[in-house]
């Protein structure tokens, strides 16, 4: 069963998504590496020169690799589960986990990063708060299990996210989540 990270930029889908694959044995790919090897160059220059389509498009092709493999951990990109088209070939191939943050937790740790924003113009923060207000549902929505992401050390995750693992592979339909979230199958 494939593993797949989803969430919003500064989520800490790649820090856990490598970190659970390690510690299960799997091989791990990160969207935004793949789409930067694929390229020869940066992602941001590929949305700074063509636009976000441009990016889209390439993000959707990758994700259509992703969903051939098997017993892999995969870290999605912040916004690739806000697109259908991505999440109709991904569904189905593994298990989709949300890691949420809150919204000031995610400006804190993206605040260096030089990353193109989805809405022009705006603070790191306006940009979080603008997506999150917008394009929540649709990560809700996207995931079989959700999991709040910050306020214990990394090795605490990881142990909490092998546990849902875990519970998720064990427990079919209408199995539930350790935070007491109905997880969906």
């Amino acid at each position: 069963m494939n593993i797949y990270f989803c969430g919003m930029i500064g989520s800490g889908k790649t820090t856990l998504g490598r970190a659970v694959a390690r510690r299960l044995g799997l091989p791990s790919l990160d969207l935004d590496e793949e789409m930067d090897t694929a390229l020869g160059y940066s992602f941001h220059r590929l949305v700074e020169e063509s636009g976000w389509l441009a990016f889209r498009e390439l993000e959707y092709s990758i994700c259509k690799r992703f969903s051939r493999q098997t017993d892999s951990v995969m870290c999605l990109g912040g916004g690739t589960v806000r697109y259908e088209w991505n999440l109709d070939v991904l569904r189905g191939t593994g298990l989709l986990i949300l890691l949420e943050v809150s919204e000031a937790e995610l400006a804190r740790r993206v605040r260096a990063a030089d990353r193109p924003r989805v809405n022009p113009g705006t603070t790191i923060e306006e940009d979080i708060s603008l997506i999150w207000s917008r394009e929540g549902n649709k990560y809700r929505e996207a995931a079989d299990v959700v999991y709040r992401a910050e306020g214990k050390s990394i090795e605490e995750e990881v142990e909490d996210l092998l546990a849902l693992i875990r519970d998720h592979r064990g427990a079919g339909p209408g199995g539930r989540e350790r935070n007491g979230r109905e997880a969906r199958s």
